[in-house]
């Protein structure tokens, strides 16, 4: 009988109209530009703007939104902590329910350091396809969020990113309908991979070639390179004139006046994939 009334309240949580929307998969996936212009996406026949899913921020402004995936501990995250806090600079850390169960000291230090930590599931599966099962796909996210109230004693932001990047229309209705903003990225490369780590002179340059208003980086916490060049990519930033800050959580995020956000370009169908 719990069970029966389990699944019935996760049937309830979704809109009738979301279950019924396209679950083909997309990829997130952008085109790098040069004299650091906002990149464009992947063509869509839908605007994830509708669902509450960004991939810019403030394009108006020279902002940076920096982002850290964290699907494990490989050492690194102690130190990079350390360099944002010497530089004053805050980061949205997407975290699964294994980091946080084996690492909690960790996320309590991000949460006193003024940082957000946001949902990045339980289990880092592919969310189109847990769409098929609205109990399944809440569970990923509802996981994440009591391992987290468990830790820090208060509901976690309602912030999500989809695991490697995947999507369709449904699942970003139906996250939306858990109450959560989809954040993508406008910048991310291939610093995953822990035995094929990226030059760290060429990877900064990469970075610091690809800023631009309102960008939302990606970077990956289990990466050597990432947390050598960290402080120094930071400075750079900020010698270009921008500011880094955190993402708006309780603004109305279309109708401020403080943010511009862009839907996918209809007419790109040049793309980079990069691995969350």
């Amino acid at each position: 009988m719990k069970k029966f009334l389990y699944v019935l309240l996760a049937l309830l949580s979704f809109n009738v109209f979301a279950t019924n929307l396209d679950n083909t998969v997309h990829n997130w996936g952008i085109a790098r530009e040069k004299n650091h212009q906002t990149p464009k996406s992947d063509p869509l026949k839908f605007n994830i703007t509708d669902y509450d899913a960004y991939y810019v921020g403030d394009i108006n402004e020279k902002i940076i939104y920096l982002t850290f995936d964290e699907g494990y501990e490989k050492g690194y995250t102690p130190a990079i902590l350390d360099v944002l806090k010497a530089n004053d600079v805050p980061a949205i850390f997407f975290v699964t329910s294994p980091y946080v169960t084996s690492c909690p000291d960790l996320v309590r230090r991000m949460v006193e350091e003024g940082h957000i930590v946001a949902n990045h599931t339980k289990s880092h599966k592919s969310m189109p396809q847990c769409a098929n099962d609205p109990n399944s796909f809440k569970h990923e996210i509802a996981d994440l969020e009591k391992k987290y109230e468990d830790i820090i004693g208060s509901p976690i932001p309602k912030l999500f990113r989809p695991p490697m990047g995947q999507y369709s229309q449904k699942s970003l209705a139906m996250t939306k309908d858990l109450g959560y903003q989809t954040l993508f990225w406008s910048f991310a490369y291939a610093d995953f991979d822990v035995n094929k780590q990226p030059d760290p002179t060429k990877a900064a340059k990469l970075i610091s070639d690809n800023l631009h208003n309102g960008a939302i980086l990606l970077l990956h916490a289990v990466s050597k390179t990432n947390t050598q060049i960290l402080d120094s990519v930071i400075k750079d930033a900020k010698a270009q004139g921008y500011t880094f800050k955190l993402w708006p959580l309780e603004a109305n995020i279309e109708d401020s006046s403080s943010i511009e956000l862009l839907a996918p370009n209809l007419e790109n169908n040049q793309s980079v994939k990069q691995r969350p």
